[in-house]
Formats: C-alpha cells, structure tokens, sequence
C-alpha cells in the first residue's frame, strides 16, 4: 500500500467541553471521534507519509486491528487522507435536473442618484434617463415566479437598481399586485430591497413598514470611510445624508429588523470600527462584509495585506460574536450568522451562490438573467417573462 498524506484543508478539529469532534468541509458535516480515530488522526499530524502498517504498528496491543482499518478507510472515504502519488480528485460534474426558482429580483430602474465610485453596474445613469420597468413586465416576472415555486408557500420579490426608490410609482403598483397574488394562490410573498437611504421620507417609511419590507442599507461605516467612495454625481459625499435618514428609519420602522450592507475597497478595511459605527452607533440590526476582490477596475481591488487585514479583523468579530451568543446576544455580524446557519442545517453548494437555480433577475426588457448583477451586461440572458425560462441552456451554463 502506498503511503497516504493528511489533507488539512478537508478538515477542522474541534474540542468542545471533553469531546472530539471533526468537522468535514466538503459536506459541512460534524462528526465525534472515537479515541481510535483521534488517535488514528493524530499519528498522520506527526507524520507527512502514513502507511496502513504504519497505523497497526503505532497502535498495536491499543486498538483492535479491524477497528484501525475501519478507521482509516473512512477518513479515506471523506477525503481526510490521501494515497501520497494521487491528485485531489476533480469536483464531481453539477448536473442541473431542477430549477427551484424560489426569488424573482426585478431591476426597477437602471438609473441612480449617486455616483459611487466603486460601481459595477454597467448600464447605471442618472435616475431620469434610466431604462425603468414597466407594470405588465414587473407583472410577467411575478407571474412565472409563482409558475416556477408552484411547490412553495413563500416567495421573494427584490427590488433592485440603480436605486429602486427612484421608481416608486412602480414599486407600489407590484407590491399590490404580487400581494393579492400571492393570496390567491395560498402562498406568501417576502419583499424586499437594497436603497442607499437618500431618497426615504416619512410617508414612504411608514408604507415600507405597513408592506413589512426587509431593508438592506447600502453605506460604508463612519464618514471619513463612507464618503471616500459613495458620492453623489456632483462628486460630494453622502454620509451626513444618508445618516440622518438612518436615523429616522431606525427610529421608526418595526416590522423587521434593518441591516447595513458595506462594500470594502482598499482605504476601507477597518471592519472593527465599521461594525462599531452602524451597530453600536447608528443602530442598525446587523451589518455585512463584502470585501472587493475581482473586477476590470483593478484600483478597488484589496491586496494581499488588504485581504489579510480584513480577515483578522473579520475573526476578531467571528470571536465576539460567539462570545455575545454564549450570553444569549447577537453582535449583528451577518457574514458569521450566515456562516454559522449553514453549518447547522448542513448546507453543501455545488455552486458558489443561487445565481439562475433558486434566483433569477429581469431587466427592462423581460429578459432573465442569472442575478442582479448581471443585468445590462454583456453576459446571455435565458428566457423572458413570457415565455419562461431556457432551461437548456440555462442548465448547460451552469453545469
């Protein structure tokens, strides 16, 4: 038998209160070891090569010798352990047989009332000269949303941009619309959207709020590293805007919690003082990371050392969020409770996000794409409204 190696990335060891456990990343599974498989799994820690005689040497007179076998063939099984002249094994091929479509995200007007610099959308201008949707497409979309999630009693309807709130005639009309609906077909509608806050006022929060709309805000921390990339398009800053409407949201909408969605570019990395800021000092239920790592504009791209300061700073939250939820708290970290969510229910994506399987986007036209963030790009689109979902060839890209 040819040697086998450890493959430290497949696996984390965990002691918790006297146990042994091992969490299995390809499958997000937990596991309790035995003192034979930590045992087992301890001589491959002190050795680069381990063979089978190896094992029954080591512990020979300790642990029954169908029993080491037993062990070792299972953490082969799981990719633990490795045959030393073998390559990791090639992802096995995602073959799509079903399209649960269980989110429709309409994008309400291409057009924005600010400039952020680090803007991906490639279709984006001025909120007057946006390509806006109209009813009867918002309309379409809702319609084969509930066709595709026929099995489901609850479905989602986003509200995207540019920025949504600049077309709010039509927001009202859908939200009427999808909720008559959604009744009649027994099922519940979840709304939602992401705005930058600029263009929120008191009549409209308190219809948000009756409509039990989940808000996610758009905004980058304190305003020296908010204002550094979120301007308006005469080039000037937006946090004293944005703060103050904020602050009137948060005083007032009860519905459902509202969380802060931060973009980090490089000068924008210190999520310590960013999560203290829209948490503890604005208010905001929850806050979330995404860091800037790939894209054409290479200047918004984080470095190496920007990578590494953003993950430690990520950690350091990771531990305060697990010493508040010991007390029965929540630090509002949502990249750590949406991490720690799947680990629970044992979520295992063959894909990287829902893009084209539990998600699709429309554009203005009816088109479907596979996500928000491919609307007015040059990538294919599959199907429309009207006639539904290319399944084909949706199912050949993504596999």
């Amino acid at each position: 038998m040819t040697g086998l190696h450890l493959v430290p990335e497949n696996m984390h060891e965990v002691r918790l209160d006297g146990r042994h456990l091992l969490f299995h990343v390809p499958t997000t599974s937990l596991f309790e070891m035995d003192e034979v498989a930590g045992d087992v799994l301890g001589l491959f820690r002190e050795k680069a090569t381990v063979t089978a005689e190896d094992v029954r040497d080591r512990f020979d007179g300790v642990h029954e010798p169908e029993r080491l076998a037993e062990t070792l063939n299972e953490f082969k099984d799981l990719q633990i352990v490795r045959d030393s002249g073998l390559e990791a094994p090639s992802p096995a091929p995602v073959k799509i047989n079903d399209y649960p479509i269980s989110t429709m995200v309409l994008n309400v007007n291409t057009g924005c009332n600010l400039s952020c610099t680090y803007c991906y959308k490639e279709d984006l201008t001025s909120p007057d000269k946006g390509e806006r949707m109209d009813f009867q497409t918002a309309a379409d979309a809702f319609e084969l949303l509930l066709k595709e999630a026929a099995a489901r009693d609850r479905v989602n309807l986003v509200f995207f941009g540019g920025e949504p709130l600049s077309n709010m005639k039509l927001i009202r009309a859908v939200t009427d619309y999808a909720e008559r609906r959604a009744a009649e077909e027994g099922k519940t509608v979840d709304l939602s959207l992401t705005t930058n806050a600029t263009l929120l006022t008191d009549d409209l929060i308190e219809w948000l709020d009756a409509h039990r709309f989940g808000l996610t805000i758009s905004m980058d921390g304190p305003r020296a590293l908010h204002d550094l990339n979120r301007k308006t398009i005469g080039g000037k800053g937006t946090y004293d805007v944005v703060a103050g409407k904020v602050r009137k949201l948060l005083e007032r909408y009860r519905s459902r919690p509202v969380g802060a969605r931060v973009t980090l570019t490089p000068g924008v990395t210190d999520v310590i003082a960013i999560h203290r800021h829209l948490k503890h000092e604005l208010g905001f239920f929850e806050v979330g990371f995404s860091p800037v790592t790939a894209g054409d504009v290479a200047t918004f791209n984080l470095n190496e050392a920007e990578l590494a300061e953003v993950f430690a700073g990520m950690k350091a939250l990771g531990r305060h969020y697990l010493d508040g939820a010991l007390k029965g708290e929540n630090n509002g970290f949502s990249n750590m409770h949406q991490l720690m969510t799947d680990l629970v229910e044992g979520t295992r994506k063959s894909l990287p996000c829902g893009a084209g399987l539990g998600m699709l986007a429309v554009d203005n036209e009816g088109d479907l794409n596979l996500c928000h963030r491919f609307t007015g790009s040059d990538l294919p689109t599959f199907g429309n409204v009207t006639d539904g979902i290319d399944k084909p060839n949706l199912g050949a890209f993504l596999e």
